[in-house]
């Protein structure tokens, strides 16, 4: 029976490097990915950062082109609205 003994001791040796190396790796995957998605937060962060401050300088434009001719913003508004509705009853 000895010679069971060390067979299964170099068994629970082996079960034990490999329980090592998967808990090794799994740590790394995680870092890995939780420094993949702390990166890919600040690029979303900046992206949307950047986004906002466009919408605000288009948001500005509008206000002025409406301000300019406004006569002409709200014809431009009718006609839509006139055309909107016609398709719209069309499809009914």
């Amino acid at each position: 029976m000895p010679r069971f003994d060390e067979l299964e001791n170099e068994l629970q040796t082996l079960k034990n490097d490999v329980m090592r190396s998967l808990s090794a790796k799994r740590d790394e995957i995680r870092d890995t990915s939780k420094a993949n998605a702390d990166a890919l937060a600040v690029e979303i962060k900046s992206a949307l950062n950047e986004l906002g401050t466009i919408l605000g300088h288009e948001e500005e434009r509008i206000e002025n082109i409406i301000s300019d001719r406004p006569i002409a913003t709200l014809a431009s508004a009718f006609a839509l609205g006139i055309v909107v509705g016609a398709m719209l009853g069309r499809s009914r």
